[in-house]
């Protein structure tokens, strides 16, 4: 009796293996689903706010993917890269528009909330599962090379290298785009003020990793802001 019975269980234990298989993968797949949906939802979030912090950062995502494959950087740290890029600002839907759209320098006590935003961006994301990297990333993509950054005053190699690549094209994108207070700035010196602040406000080998294919980037970025490419370079 016994002999006879063993085939029948060696013949379910496949199916429900699998089950489980499926299961898994339709779980997987959802997560990812929802993963990109929380996304897109953020980043029309900051298009409310601001048309320009979203188009910025979905740029800013396109170049960050360039320079994190450059670098040879694994699968799970461009997951966390794209995330990052893409909503390193989000925090800002905490910060005044009267100080987000001022068109003057801010003062210390403007300046010290907007240095918030970080800070409001990690908050908001480290209680999704799943986005605590990218969380973590954010909270420090205004630290300096040299230490003399914010929130924590990271430096080099302390500070996470998504956050050292998110830093480089995020000032670079904020100074050769035009805002509705301020033209951007020609090609030529956004890259001498990029080179001069390599080594102390940026990692210079993320620097060098960008300027490797910036300039052939730029004629969207000048279209976008209706300044001719020419001209700009």
């Amino acid at each position: 009796m016994s002999n006879n019975r063993a085939p029948a269980l060696t013949m379910v234990s496949p199916s429900f293996g699998a089950l489980d298989s499926l299961r898994i993968k339709q779980l997987e797949e959802q997560a990812s689903a929802l993963r990109s949906s929380v996304i897109c939802a953020f980043t029309q979030l900051l298009d409310l706010k601001d048309l320009n912090t979203g188009v910025h950062s979905t740029r800013l995502a396109e170049w960050a993917i360039r320079v994190g494959q450059e670098l040879g950087l694994e699968e799970a740290v461009l997951q966390n890269l794209e995330v990052a890029a893409l909503l390193h600002d989000i925090g800002k839907v905490g910060i005044p528009d009267s100080i987000l759209r001022k068109p003057g320098r801010l003062d210390p006590e403007e300046y010290a909330l907007m240095k918030k935003h970080p800070e409001y961006g990690w908050a908001v994301l480290r209680m999704l599962p799943g986005f605590d990297r990218a969380a973590l990333d954010i909270l420090h993509h205004h630290e300096s090379f040299d230490g003399k950054g914010y929130p924590a005053g990271l430096k080099d190699t302390e500070i996470p290298i998504v956050s050292r690549i998110v830093s480089v094209i995020d000032a670079f994108d904020a100074m050769v785009s035009s805002r509705p207070y301020r033209k951007g700035l020609p090609y030529k010196e956004a890259v001498r003020r990029l080179n001069e602040a390599s080594s102390t406000q940026f990692d210079p080998v993320v620097v060098q990793s960008f300027l490797s294919f910036a300039e052939a980037e730029m004629s969207p970025v000048f279209a976008a802001a209706g300044t001719s490419v020419s001209s700009a370079l």
